[in-house]
Parts: structure tokens; C-alpha cells; sequence
């Protein structure tokens, strides 16, 4: 072989050399982007089960004020059903009357 052909093949090699250097780096780097990619999933996942149970906590918390009970809303329910009780037995005593 000429010298030219040694040095063209030289440098050949040395671009190859290079390509290998670039294509294991790239693979490093596209296993860490994979597994960084891996890590936000299951952060996501977390993220989405935590704000589901929050919507839960806050639907749960919603019915409970809503069914809540206040002291004066019971006194209040208590006099209408006093007063229905009367009036029902009013209306017995008028039929037992007649």
C-alpha cells in the first residue's frame, strides 16, 4: 500500500473510532433520558392517585356538610314533628268524636 492509502486508511479508522465513541454515548445518554423518562411516569402515577384521593376526601367532605345536622336545624325539625303529631291527633280525636 502507498502511503497515501495507509494514511486515508488511518484516517478512516480514526472516524470509525470516533463514530463508535459517539454511538456508546448516545446509548448512555438514551438509557438515562429512558430510565429518567421511567421515573416521571411512575411520579405521574403517584401525582394522579394523590389527587384522586383528594377529590375523594374532598366529594366525602362535600356530603358531610350537606347531611350535617345543626342544632338548630334538629330543634326545628323536632317542633314540626311535634306539631304534626298534634295536628294528626287532632284529627283523631275528631273522628273518634263523630
Amino acid at each position: 500500500m502507498t502511503e497515501a492509502e495507509n494514511l486515508s486508511l488511518l484516517k478512516f479508522k480514526a472516524k470509525v473510532k470516533d463514530f463508535i465513541a459517539s454511538y456508546v454515548a448516545l446509548q448512555q445518554e438514551n438509557a438515562t433520558l429512558y430510565q429518567k423518562l421511567s421515573d416521571k411516569d411512575e411520579e405521574i402515577k403517584k401525582i394522579q392517585l394523590q389527587a384522586d384521593q383528594y377529590k375523594s376526601d374532598y366529594d366525602n367532605l362535600k356530603l358531610a356538610k350537606m347531611i350535617e345536622i345543626s342544632d338548630t336545624d334538629f330543634k326545628e325539625a323536632k317542633q314540626k314533628i311535634t306539631y304534626l303529631v298534634r295536628e294528626v291527633n287532632a284529627c283523631i280525636n275528631m273522628l273518634n268524636a263523630q
